[in-house]
């Protein structure tokens, strides 16, 4: 299996042809690491925040209620000794000091207007197991609401004539701790700061595989990236490193290849001139001499799509330039030549980023494709549009056509159809040489079924930032 793996990526990298990305599945989750590793990162967070404040407020529970049923026995305990120490005929006015001033007030049991009595919170329960152990085992805790809303605690006063019970109300702030804003700011503050530091330092482990992408990309395209920056955690730097070691082993093969390919070039070239002197020379019948030319055409052809396709990024540095002047000068060529090329739309269109000669490699290669399948004697359509964010080059054609199903097969270097479509000349590259020349730009080449017969050869290439885009 490692072989067979290591096998198609080599073939991959020799054909130009891209493997298929594996089908992705639908989930939730977003499909960045830098995303996945944040929210969980942020999750964690946030469930530690949560828990620490669920155990702090547990354990604060305890030593709260203490201090609270402290401060209402000591309200108590005060305000029983001043009834009970009282002149009966000033009580009436104590308690109503005690109203104005604390705002505490006295009622007998079963004697208070307005009295709705509501469940009270396990806090409070706490309160009223404490006072029942420190003050009295009958003492109640009711919180209620409407007329009389607050905190009402039972106790009695003893005197001479019997034990009598009432209730003081007391209002809640006086035991009850208020969630302060400043606690939730705090609060919010700090896991905002926790989060901000987990995306950094997430961004920083993510950011060299980013890179990382965007060089094996260019790669891809047939570009040569800068190297990549061997720095950061040991494990990243050791990528980076063997990632721009393969780079270079790449580049060096791809140049190795060239050279090799016009080494045999230059060395077929020669005795090919040299056979066609000699057939010149020999005196045979003109019957013999003009098909032993057309077969040193068709090598000499075949020759030159040798070093095309070993030349796309290599030897021309991508320029900008006016795609419709390249467009229109390549139908006035043929049009010099009597050929059936004719011009149909032409959009103006933003200046691009290409590399000219090879560009107008792909174009002669698709004209001369659609005059040899589709007959001297059927016009040639050939436009330049602007659609979408791109702009399209397209070679219109009425020949026989190419099978949906065998488009991609075709695109592959050294494959033909086996129809009047490709025919048996040349060497099977002419297709591959514009598929990787248009990857090569960040572009795309579609074969596209023409209405009414034929084929459409059209190569869209991406329209810089900013362009005008036409829908």
């Amino acid at each position: 299996m490692v072989k067979r793996s290591r096998r198609r990526g080599s073939l991959a990298r020799w054909t130009g042809q891209t493997l298929a990305r594996p089908m992705r599945r639908f989930t939730l989750l977003p499909r960045s690491l830098l995303a996945r590793t944040f929210l969980l990162l942020a999750a964690l967070l946030t469930a530690s925040v949560l828990a620490w404040s669920g155990i702090y407020s547990w354990l604060e529970q305890g030593p709260r209620a203490q201090q609270a049923a402290q401060i209402i026995i000591s309200v108590i305990n005060l305000t029983r000794a001043s009834l009970v120490s009282a002149d009966p005929q000033r009580r009436l006015e104590l308690l109503t000091e005690l109203s104005m001033r604390e705002g505490l007030r006295i009622y007998p049991d079963g004697d208070i207007p307005g009295f709705e009595p509501m469940a009270g919170d396990r806090s409070l329960a706490t309160i009223e197991q404490e006072l029942r152990r420190r003050l009295d085992p009958r003492t109640r805790i009711v919180v209620s609401k409407g007329l009389q809303s607050g905190l009402f605690v039972s106790f009695s006063i003893a005197d001479e004539e019997g034990v009598d019970d009432y209730w003081l109300m007391l209002p809640r702030s006086r035991i009850e701790r208020p969630l302060a804003l400043e606690v939730i700011g705090w609060g919010t503050a700090a896991l905002i700061l926790a989060l901000g530091g987990a995306y950094l330092i997430v961004r920083r482990v993510t950011r060299p595989l980013a890179a990382m992408k965007r060089a094996a990309r260019a790669i891809g395209r047939g570009e040569r990236p800068a190297p990549l920056p061997v720095q950061g955690a040991e494990e990243l730097a050791e990528v980076a490193s063997a990632f721009n070691q393969m780079a270079d082993d790449l580049a060096r093969n791809e140049d190795e290849r060239a050279l090799i390919l016009a080494g045999i070039s230059h060395d077929l070239r020669t005795p090919l001139t040299r056979l066609r002197l000699d057939m010149e020379l020999a005196g045979l019948d003109p019957d013999t001499v003009r098909d032993m030319s057309a077969d040193i055409d068709d090598m000499d052809k075949i020759i030159g799509q040798f070093l095309d396709f070993a030349r796309i990024t290599t030897g021309e540095e991508p320029v900008e330039g006016d795609l419709a002047s390249l467009v229109l000068e390549a139908s006035q060529a043929y049009a010099r030549h009597d050929k059936p090329v004719q011009l149909g739309r032409v959009d103006p269109l933003p200046a691009l980023r290409f590399r000219p000669l090879a560009i107008r490699r792909c174009l002669n290669n698709l004209i001369d494709n659609a005059l040899r399948h589709a007959g001297e004697d059927r016009p040639i359509d050939l436009l330049c549009r602007l659609e979408g964010g791109e702009a399209w080059i397209e070679v219109c054609d009425r020949g026989p056509g190419i099978p949906p199903e065998q488009v991609d097969r075709l695109k592959r270097p050294f494959t033909r159809l086996d129809s009047s479509r490709t025919g048996q000349s040349g060497a099977g590259l002419g297709l591959a040489i514009v598929d990787r020349t248009l990857r090569a730009h960040g572009g795309r080449f579609d074969l596209l079924p023409r209405e009414g017969g034929g084929l459409i050869a059209r190569l869209s290439l991406p329209l810089p930032a900013g362009s005008p885009v036409k829908h």
